[in-house]
């Protein structure tokens, strides 16, 4: 690395030079300096000679019993070690970033992703680095995945499966999905139930607009179990939907760590095999290099 110092005119001075002074201005004596450089004392000679032709002061006062820093050598520690310790510091910057140690990342994530998997991965994230800056939105999946083209946010966890090909993803978890019925429901008291066995079910499902969206893999599942569901109310929030069905409204589907929530009055029933699951896939943009993305889907794939 090289630095110009304005003394007259522009002369370059590299930074080794700075620690070559530095060192022997602190040991006052040129064998101890080349020691502690790892150097042959001739070569480190020689180079404080040459800082001094470039600086066109002398340094050092130098007599066979010692080494006395001149005044203008005094001036010119308090500046080298400021300069080292600020060089030293953009160095260790660089490393820190490029290691996707600082910075900021911005992760968008559906509601049902904060009820067991996302907190495991945000604690393990901030474990590995606490220094990253994280910016969590909830959105829906659609408004994620415009918020990623628009470089918004680095990131989505997103359901159900995407159809954004021009987006990267990855499945981070597979949950399987369960019914989720008020506890007086008839269908209530039984151990596990199939998609057809809620045929003449009303049904509680989330805005069927903007695509993807969960609604999508409710009605298809219905649709592949020979019956098209009967929709009687839409809710913005799986919360209200669930609010919803413990009033007797109806039924839904959702994915089984909403049962973490312990809502009075609901009761959640498997599915019989073949369990359909409901997968959070983490969408990201292809081009995305940046090492904090890196760093959040190691931690994302070591948790999940």
């Amino acid at each position: 690395m090289t630095i110009t110092a304005r003394t007259g005119g522009v002369n370059a001075m590299e930074l080794r030079h700075l620690r070559y002074f530095v060192a022997v201005a602190e040991e006052l004596h040129f064998g101890r300096a080349a020691a502690r450089l790892h150097l042959a004392q001739p070569p480190l000679t020689r180079q404080i000679q040459q800082l001094e032709m470039e600086l066109k002061a002398e340094l050092f006062q130098r007599t066979k019993r010692r080494v006395a820093l001149t005044e203008a050598g005094r001036v010119l520690l308090v500046e080298a070690r400021a300069l080292l310790e600020q060089a030293d510091g953009a160095i260790v910057a660089v490393r820190r970033a490029a290691l996707g140690e600082t910075g900021w990342l911005g992760i968008g994530f559906v509601g049902t992703a904060a009820y067991e998997i996302l907190p495991d991965i945000l604690r393990a994230y901030r474990q590995s680095y606490p220094d990253v800056e994280l910016v969590l939105r909830e959105m829906n999946t659609a408004a994620q995945l415009e918020a990623i083209h628009e470089r918004r946010i680095h990131v989505g966890l997103v359901r159900p499966s995407l159809r954004d090909t021009a987006l990267a993803h990855e499945t981070i978890q597979q949950e399987p999905l369960v019914i989720v019925l008020w506890e007086g429901h008839p269908l209530a008291k039984r151990a596990e139930l199939s998609i057809a066995d809620l045929r003449e079910q009303k049904f509680v499902l989330y805005p069927r607009t903007p695509h993807p969206n969960f609604s999508d893999q409710t009605i298809n599942l219905c649709i592949s179990a020979g019956f098209v569901p009967d929709v009687v109310q839409e809710a913005q929030e799986i919360q209200t939907a669930i609010s919803l069905v413990s009033a007797g409204m109806g039924v839904t589907l959702a994915p089984g760590s909403i049962q973490r929530l312990g809502w009075p009055g609901i009761v959640y029933k498997p599915i019989a095999p073949p369990t359909p699951t409901s997968d959070l896939i983490a969408a990201y943009r292809p081009d995305d290099t940046s090492p904090v993305l890196r760093g959040f889907l190691e931690v994302a794939r070591r948790t999940a």
